[in-house]
């Protein structure tokens, strides 16, 4: 059976703050981190909807393509764009294959301003170097190393890091597990993820982005979590 797909309009249309956004590339720089991580998926973000704004896109990477709405700046790292800008630069800038997953229910206003105290705590904090992102997961999965930086402040963030902490705060993600614990692939629908408070994600949604309307994306193969294609996580 083919797989659903959107156009970018529609999905922008669609989106509600929690929704999560998937990314795969294909260039060498989105295989860079697979010896930190089996992923199917190299970058990831958050949809934030809210009144009176255009609907934006949390998350975190190494380019300074769009000015950021939170601080009104140009700058790597942490930000905050308009949707439909950043699934633009993704999809044809990058070469990316984008797929939506929607939070369902929607979220209280109680967990839209914890995303706003979020964004205002983590926005413009630096994206690590390639070796930092890939010790910062490996002390999410080591114990020893977990405890030895238990007290170290958070001075880079990548993405899938970013949107757990959100997670966490919205109150969508225990605190049992330290946000570094978290890549791209653990919000791929292969992976059981383990919202609370009631909360679930629908299956991926290929999203078509207008430079590329003649075909629809395909989905990651439905692997296991031991068997998950490796990629770039951000």
């Amino acid at each position: 059976m083919p797989a659903a797909s959107i156009t970018l309009d529609e999905a922008v249309d669609l989106a509600r703050t929690g929704d999560v956004w998937l990314f795969r590339g294909h260039t060498i720089a989105d295989r860079m981190i697979q010896v930190a991580t089996n992923s199917p998926v190299n970058h990831v973000g958050m949809s934030v909807v809210l009144d009176d704004l255009p609907p934006l896109m949390w998350h975190a990477e190494l380019g300074r393509s769009l000015p950021d709405v939170w601080s009104g700046t140009r700058h790597r790292g942490v930000q905050l764009h308009e949707l439909r800008d950043a699934v633009i630069v993704w999809a044809t800038r990058y070469g990316q294959q984008a797929w939506l997953r929607q939070l369902d229910p929607a979220v209280t206003h109680e967990m839209e301003d914890a995303v706003l105290r979020t964004i205002a705590r983590l926005d413009g904090t630096p994206f690590p170097s390639t070796s930092g992102l890939a010790s910062r997961w490996l002390l999410g999965h080591a114990p020893a190393l977990r405890h030895q930086a238990a007290g170290t402040s958070l001075e880079t963030a990548y993405c899938a890091e970013v949107l757990a902490m959100t997670y966490q705060a919205m109150g969508l993600l225990a605190s049992s597990r330290r946000p570094n614990w978290y890549d791209a692939g653990r919000f791929w629908s292969g992976d059981d993820l383990g919202l609370s408070a009631g909360f679930s994600l629908g299956g991926e949604i290929a999203v078509i982005a207008p430079a590329s309307e003649s075909g629809a994306p395909q989905p990651p193969a439905a692997h296991s979590r031991t068997s998950r294609p490796r990629g770039r996580r951000c």
